[in-house]
């Protein structure tokens, strides 16, 4: 009981660190492009991003391969959230173009 409880911190941990990576990238773009020095948003965001991220995942695995992966899990099962959260409204997937290749 206790490892599987420790599993699903784990697998937690991944997703708050995914909604802390994925959130921050979507606030970036959005505050970024309309700033006056983007580049100076984008890289300073990516450097608090990962310095929170990967000492996140450090702990969160703790020297066991399965935390990891569960860790890892949660911050993909993050980024699918954040993405469906954040697309804009009344967006539609295109559809499959036609071939025209003669």
């Amino acid at each position: 009981m206790n490892e599987t409880l420790t599993l699903m911190l784990a697998w937690l941990a991944g997703v708050v660190l995914g909604a802390i990576f994925f959130g921050g990238l979507w606030w970036t773009l959005r505050h970024g492009m309309a700033s006056k020095q983007p580049a100076l948003w984008f890289f300073g965001s990516l450097m608090l991003r990962m310095s929170v991220v990967l000492p996140g995942f450090y702990f969160a695995g703790h020297g066991h391969w399965q935390r990891l992966l569960l860790c890892l899990l949660g911050f993909v099962t993050a980024r699918l959230v954040v993405t469906w959260l954040t697309r804009p409204l009344g967006e539609k997937r295109p559809a499959p173009e036609a071939s025209r290749a003669p």
